[in-house]
């Protein structure tokens, strides 16, 4: 048996309808994530968070400020999980400067799952990271999200030479 792990990438309230970068279709894209969350669980998988923030030395961000509402993980996400693993990052990629490959290492694990948000930047970034060759790497379609369903599909478009795409449905086979 393959050890997989889930990432959820940036699923934070800036990214949602009252935060300060709403992106398209983030209501069926939350009941998605969280349906995708409850699979790994129940397939015990390591899941993990990928929590994006704006490094304060380059100023004032135009969202994701540390202390703010808006770099906090979505509420109806962090409450499936007790103690989630919760991994900060500050760059596209959440291999880059973090400690993901290290967790992931402590599990041995083999198989990477994607979803969240910014599928044109944060979710192909991590991706196609150098660090993500060590993993099978598939996305999960309908858990990501981005500015417009054109870009979106666009960005799903280039990943499909360097990644697995899949479904929700489909995903946890």
């Amino acid at each position: 048996m393959r050890h997989k792990a889930l990432l959820v990438i940036d699923p934070q309230n800036d990214y949602f309808p009252e935060g300060k970068f709403p992106l398209w279709n983030t209501t069926q894209i939350l009941e998605n994530i969280k349906k995708a969350i409850k699979l790994a669980a129940i397939n015990n998988m390591q899941i993990i968070y990928i929590q994006h923030i704006a490094d304060p030395n380059k100023g004032i961000a135009p969202f994701f400020n540390e202390n703010s509402d808006g770099v906090k993980i979505h509420a109806e996400i962090l409450k499936i999980t007790s103690n989630p693993n919760i991994i900060i990052k500050g760059f596209a990629d959440a291999f880059e400067q973090t400690e993901l490959a290290n967790v992931l290492a402590k599990n041995n694990t083999e198989e990477l799952l994607l979803c969240g948000m910014m599928t044109q930047n944060c979710v192909t970034h991590t991706g196609i990271s150098k660090a993500a060759d060590n993993y099978k790497i598939s996305v999960l379609t309908d858990c990501c999200t981005s500015v417009s369903e054109m870009v979106h599909k666009i960005a799903l478009n280039a990943l499909s030479t360097r990644v697995i795409l899949t479904t929700l449905d489909k995903g946890f086979d």
